[in-house]
């Protein structure tokens, strides 16, 4: 069998797909955070520029979103599936998320393009920024099939063991977004409209490697058109699993709403310029600890189906103690060196110096992040939705929106109260989750079960 994950060192499996999945996502994350780094240097208009691009990162997150319910959702059923040797119900799994995924890319595309300017306003848009953000999303929308087909299915490959081959998907991508973008943006002066033109074929062109991969000899399971034919029930399950990374998607878009909202009745402009440098900082931190836990599903979800408990046991601790220790460094780093962060996107003195105290609160104790991630991945891994899905839903809906809303009304707080909400929430969420985690799961998982290979 390809990518028998029963064998082996469980760390060693876990970073063979990791590193090659942290890598992808390193250059998943040029697609948008090259967009930002360009935007927010334009002549005469950075900063407008660069806020008006961050009032559509909430419309992207959502697109992301259901990438995930039918990509995330179907994948690790794929490898339990597959642990079981139960291969047809693999291929039909990767044959119902693929339609999915298009029928939701679709739909989508529509309602958005005919809603986009009463949501750009409603999630905090100015009449000086909303020009910046109608120019890139009309022009990104067009590409939401493109985003569904290279982001869900790419799980899939990774899901089967072959994460270079994922790794490869976002490279193609990513390196055409950076040559594109000089090109738009500056050479052929489109400004904001080029950044978003560039990403769209870039995006094109990681769809279409993704299908040839996963239509040709190499893979394990292909897509055809039978096991494309939907499946309610299967449907379902799909749905069930994948609403955990769903929900913490949407509720990121509903946060970050919440927060642009917010920042600017309390602070304007500005402030959601830095909160747009600040999502995209934390992006860049987050990569290594979303690496590790989506390299680690694969691994705990076929060691669970094939019933080697204590294999999955060992993929928890290794997971949880990587992220724990990379989480500690990446904190001082941002506390030690908050204006370099700063200056990747922007070099307006104002956002800098308004920025560094507002990454020092939104930051602090930024360790208890990745149990949420540990904890989060593993309830995945196993397939246990409603785990996962209450977990997403506490902290972000929860402790966030609530605390973003009512915080800056607390003592004067002001904009300083919408920065404070997100460390609050990974102490409380964070603990909440790894803790439920070790008490419910891990005793479970102290034998291998009967008919598993001793």
């Amino acid at each position: 069998m390809k990518n028998d994950f029963s064998k082996g060192s469980v760390a060693k499996n876990i970073l063979n797909l990791a590193i090659p999945m942290t890598l992808a996502q390193v250059i998943n994350v040029l697609y948008n955070v090259v967009d930002r780094i360009y935007i927010g240097h334009l002549p005469n208009a950075s900063t407008l520029a660069l806020t008006g691009l961050g009032l559509t990162f909430p419309i992207i997150t959502i697109i992301s979103a259901f990438a995930n319910l039918f990509g995330m959702g179907g994948a690790p059923l794929c490898s339990i599936a597959r642990g079981k040797g139960e291969h047809a119900r693999a291929q039909q799994i990767m044959g119902n998320s693929f339609s999915m995924l298009l029928l939701s890319g679709i739909i989508l595309t529509v309602v958005c393009l005919l809603f986009k300017e009463p949501i750009l306003y409603a999630f905090g848009a100015s009449s000086e920024t909303f020009v910046y953000a109608d120019d890139y999303i009309s022009i990104y929308l067009v590409g939401s099939v493109f985003v569904m087909v290279s982001l869900g299915m790419n799980s899939f490959i990774n899901s089967q063991g072959f994460s270079k081959i994922g790794m490869l998907t976002v490279l193609l991508g990513a390196i055409v977004n950076i040559v594109l973008d000089p090109v738009f943006i500056f050479l052929l002066n489109m400004g904001v409209r080029g950044a978003a033109l560039a990403t769209v074929i870039s995006q094109g062109l990681s769809a279409a490697w993704v299908l040839r991969f996963l239509t040709g000899k190499q893979t394990i399971y292909r897509i055809n058109l039978k096991d494309m034919r939907l499946n309610f029930p299967l449907i379902r399950e799909i749905t069930g699993l994948g609403m955990s990374g769903f929900i913490m998607a949407v509720t990121n878009g509903s946060v970050q709403v919440v927060c642009n909202a917010t920042l600017y009745q309390y602070g304007g402009d500005l402030y959601v310029g830095i909160m747009t440098v600040i999502n995209s900082v934390r992006e860049i931190l987050t990569l290594p600890v979303n690496g590790i836990t989506n390299g680690a599903q694969p691994v705990m979800g076929f060691n669970y189906g094939a019933g080697k408990f204590t294999r999955v046991r060992k993929g928890i601790r290794f997971t949880s103690i990587v992220c724990i220790l990379y989480t500690i460094v990446a904190w001082g780093v941002t506390f030690l060196f908050p204006e370099a962060f700063i200056h990747l996107f922007n070099s307006d003195p104002t956002l800098i110096e308004k920025g560094v105290p507002a990454m020092h609160l939104y930051f602090f104790g930024f360790f208890m992040m990745s149990l949420q991630f540990a904890g989060q991945s593993t309830f995945v891994a196993l397939g246990r939705s409603k785990q996962a899905v209450f977990f997403s839903l506490f902290r972000k809906a929860i402790i966030v929106i609530p605390l973003t809303i009512f915080l800056p009304m607390i003592g004067g707080l002001g904009v300083n109260g919408v920065f404070l909400a997100e460390p609050i929430s990974n102490f409380i969420g964070g603990g909440a989750c790894f803790l439920t985690m070790m008490l419910t799961v891990w005793p479970q998982l102290a034998h291998d079960a009967p008919s598993s290979e001793t």
